[in-house]
């Protein structure tokens, strides 16, 4: 877990390596590479070669954490891109801090790549958003499908090409025509159905992997186990922080992280935050922690059974998500083969 930063100032050059987080203004970025990040008064580098370097943009719906936004994705962008970006974008930046020409710098290490994110919007949303929206898609279509499709038609029609004189080599002629087309047999009808079917419960597994993910969050910050129902831990600037039950939610001051719908009637609220010294079973609800970049929230249930739950959830709509998708690629070769096998008995 990342410490942060002192914006008082960088360590010495001659301490040793260590890893810190850093957020403040895009200030510039230079033709090798070198990232210029300004926060009250101190301005950090950051190499961003060999970093893994996002851009999370501006939707609107920052801080309501329940809303899954399936638009929201964060895009890996390259150094081009960089350059181009609003003055007042902000910058996040968690890696090895290093020493080099006698000066501290963000950089890679060969087994922790530096992570750098540009964004819009509060801080304390971006830690909620990266999980949440952090969860890859499942395209059909991807950049490297235009390549293979290429390639694989191309074989294909020579195939055909050599075979298309030699009437003993039909059914070869025939594969050959099948394979060409394979790429686009799910969105041929009547096949096209169940792949509607299938990208919408992929969407919904991916969006409880998203509340698994989210239900995993706050425990980032607890060390040890649960006690009378209270999960303890310290946040990287050394606060305080708990996860607690609840069994009625009246007027709930702190958002939820995943919809309040969710709940069983079998389960208990719990309610995670910061919370002062020698009152970790006080009365009361946790509060906004002092950290930037952490949180406080409900959860509609017990962090870890829903880590649990959610989990099965988007394993079985994944496998009957499949199951669809064979399902129309199978209807559509059968459509198929009837078809060619009247063309070929014509």
């Amino acid at each position: 877990m990342y410490s942060d930063l002192d914006p008082s100032g960088l360590p010495a050059a001659d301490s040793p390596s260590r890893e810190f987080r850093f957020s403040g203004a895009f200030e510039s970025v230079s033709d090798d590479g070198i990232l210029w990040i300004r926060n009250a008064g101190l301005t950090v580098r950051a190499d961003l070669n060999r970093a893994k370097t996002y851009l999370f943009a501006n939707t609107g719906r920052e801080e309501n954490f329940t809303i899954f936004d399936p638009s929201e994705i964060p895009e890996q962008i390259n150094r081009n891109r960089i350059s181009g970006l609003a003055g007042d974008a902000k910058v996040f930046v968690g890696g090895t801090l290093v020493t080099r020409e006698n000066r501290r710098i963000f950089a890679s290490l060969p087994e922790a790549p530096l992570l750098v994110i540009f964004f819009e919007g509060q801080e304390k949303a971006l830690s909620v958003r990266a999980v949440r929206a952090g969860r890859h898609r499942n395209e059909f279509f991807n950049f490297l499908t235009p390549y293979a499709f290429i390639l694989g038609s191309f074989s294909q029609i020579l195939i055909a090409i050599t075979y298309l004189t030699r009437p003993a080599y039909r059914m070869i002629l025939a594969a050959a025509l099948i394979a060409l087309f394979t790429p686009v047999l799910p969105w041929l009808p009547p096949g096209i159905l169940f792949t509607f079917v299938y990208r919408r419960l992929w969407f919904r597994a991916r969006i409880y992997r998203a509340y698994r993910d989210l239900a995993r969050f706050p425990l980032a910050y607890i060390s040890g186990v649960p006690a009378d129902g209270v999960y303890r831990g310290k946040l990287p600037d050394g606060e305080n922080f708990c996860i607690r039950e609840y069994n009625k939610l009246p007027d709930p001051a702190l958002p939820f992280l995943i919809p309040a719908a969710e709940k069983r009637p079998a389960d208990s609220w719990y309610a995670f935050g910061a919370v002062p010294d020698g009152k970790m079973h006080a009365e009361g609800w946790p509060s906004e922690p002092a950290d930037a970049f952490a949180v406080a929230g409900i959860l509609p249930g017990n962090p870890q059974t829903l880590a649990v739950r959610y989990t099965r959830k988007a394993y079985i709509l994944e496998i009957i998500s499949w199951i669809f998708l064979a399902c129309g690629i199978g209807l559509n070769l059968f459509f198929i083969r009837m078809i060619l096998e009247l063309l070929v008995n014509v």
